[in-house]
């Protein structure tokens, strides 16, 4: 685990290399936006020749229009890792979707899957009436759920009112009653890259977003752009950089009112994953993506020869 930036796929690349000579390796993504097809520079995927060196999972799974949820990634990476051990190899999970590692620590409330038509209702009214009105309705049905979810935040809203309209109840009371789908069992060896040096992960984040700036990550977002049948709200659309990019297309943005929001965000994310980690328990702290130290943990708290 670790923030934006930190070196985490280079460093799981890397380790995964070494441990084969242990047992073979494959890699789970844990990343909300690595899933879709065609987001690649903006998020920094893995390129065609790691990913043929050592196998990787969750990774181009979803076309943008078809949202991936943590409940999703929980059902797909319990039955990944399960094929990956029957087949005496070791998992190695990589990414900075903190919601998603914590589903597989500690599971998730068992909600009602996906309704397209419900959904779309929810997206026609926010057209409307805008996101802070549905996020209203959301204060009358469940004012606690609607306490910690952003106006400014429509996967979350959508998701709220969608398992009220389903079931009659609200998401607070389904995840109080406590019906669980289970996290991963076994042991499971936690380490996290957190660097010391903020300003010098900040000076990263400018670096990497101005390089996939010019390896064309606008153009990659024309694409989608001119696809027609993607909008704003999508939670792919919606990752950082491709929103920002989004926005420049969509003539909202100047191209360097882009870059100032697109830097601002990412340092958000890796302000909020940092803050994830603080309170994250039995972890183990690299303060820089050195293959050594990781080895040591690896070798030293998994079953490894």
């Amino acid at each position: 685990m670790g923030p934006t930036a930190s070196g985490k796929s280079d460093l799981a690349i890397r380790l995964a290399q070494k441990l084969a000579d242990d047992r073979p390796v494959e890699i789970i993504s844990v990343d909300s936006a690595m899933v879709y097809r065609g987001l690649d520079i903006g998020t920094a995927k893995p390129d065609i020749v790691e990913r043929a060196g050592i196998p990787h999972h969750l990774i181009d799974i979803r076309d943008p229009l078809d949202p991936y949820s943590a409940a999703d990634f929980l059902n797909d990476a319990r039955q990944l890792v399960g094929d990956i051990v029957r087949k005496q190899r070791t998992a190695l999970l990589v990414g900075g979707t903190m919601l998603y590692f914590k589903a597989l620590k500690d599971g998730i409330a068992d909600l009602p899957p996906a309704d397209d038509t419900i959904r779309r209702s929810i997206v026609e009214f926010a057209g409307q009436n805008g996101w802070a009105a549905v996020h209203e309705r959301l204060q009358v049905i469940d004012p606690v759920a609607a306490e910690r979810i952003h106006p400014n935040d429509p996967q979350r809203l959508q998701r709220a009112l969608e398992v009220y309209e389903l079931t009659g109840q609200s998401l607070t009371t389904l995840q109080q009653a406590g019906r669980q789908r289970q996290g991963l069992a076994g042991s499971i060896c936690q380490i996290a890259i957190v660097p010391s040096d903020r300003e010098k992960l900040h000076t990263r984040i400018a670096s990497r977003f101005k390089e996939m700036l010019a390896n064309g990550l606008i153009e990659e977002v024309a694409c989608l752009f001119d696809r027609g049948d993607l909008t704003a709200s999508l939670p792919a659309i919606r990752s950082v950089g491709y929103r920002q990019v989004w926005q420049h297309l969509a003539g909202e943005l100047s191209y360097s009112e882009m870059v100032e929001l697109a830097l601002i965000a990412t340092r958000q994310l890796a302000k909020r994953q940092f803050t994830w980690l603080r309170s994250w328990k039995d972890l183990d702290i690299l303060s820089a993506p050195i293959e050594e130290d990781a080895l040591k943990i690896l070798r030293s708290r998994c079953i490894l020869s």
